[in-house]
C-alpha cells in the first residue's frame, strides 16, 4: 500500500514538472452544482411528492400509536396494548417499506440523469482542455493540496450550464 502510494506520488511529482497548465477538478460538484442538477432535483421533488406527503402522513401515524402505547401502560388493557403494538408495527413497517421504495425510485431517477449528463460533462470537460491548453487535471477529491486557484470545477459548471 505504502509502495503503492509513493509511486503514485513520484508519478504525479514527475508529470507536474512536465506539464505547463495543471487543473483540479471535482466531477460530482460540478454535476451537482449545475442547473440541470437543480432543474432534476426540482423535478424529483414534484414527482414524488405524493408519495413523500404519504410517507409523512404514514410518519405521523406511526408517532400517534406509539405516543398512545406509552400513554397507556399500566391503564390499559393487555388486549388492547397488544392490539396498539400491532397497529404500530403494521404502522411502522408500511412506512419502512414505502420509504425504501422511494429511495430506489430516486436512486434510479438519479443514475438516469448521471448517465444522461455524463457525455454532456465530457464533452465539457474535453473542450475545456483544448481551449486553454491543460496538460493535466486531476481530480480534486485525489489531491492532498491544490492552490484554489488550480481548480476549474466552477469554470465547468459554468460551461456545462450553457449546454
Amino acid at each position: 500500500m505504502f509502495r503503492s502510494l509513493m509511486i503514485i506520488t513520484g508519478l504525479l511529482f514527475s508529470l507536474n514538472a512536465m506539464a505547463e497548465k495543471i487543473g483540479t477538478l471535482s466531477v460530482q460538484q460540478a454535476l451537482m452544482t449545475s442547473q440541470a442538477a437543480e432543474a432534476f432535483r426540482n423535478q424529483l421533488k414534484s414527482e414524488f411528492s405524493g408519495e413523500q406527503k404519504q410517507l409523512m402522513d404514514l410518519e405521523g401515524q406511526a408517532k400517534k400509536l406509539q405516543e398512545n402505547i406509552q400513554k397507556g401502560q399500566g391503564t390499559q388493557s393487555k388486549e388492547v396494548q397488544d392490539q396498539q403494538r400491532v397497529q404500530f408495527q403494521k404502522a411502522y413497517g408500511e412506512f419502512q417499506r414505502l420509504a425504501q421504495q422511494l429511495q430506489q425510485k430516486q436512486r434510479q431517477r438519479e443514475e438516469v440523469f448521471l448517465q444522461e449528463m455524463r457525455p454532456k460533462l465530457d464533452k465539457v470537460i474535453r473542450g475545456l482542455i483544448d481551449d486553454e491548453g491543460y496538460d493535466l487535471v486531476v481530480s480534486k477529491e485525489a489531491t492532498i493540496f491544490a492552490k484554489p486557484e488550480l481548480d476549474i470545477t466552477a469554470k465547468v459548471v459554468e460551461l456545462l450550464n450553457k449546454q
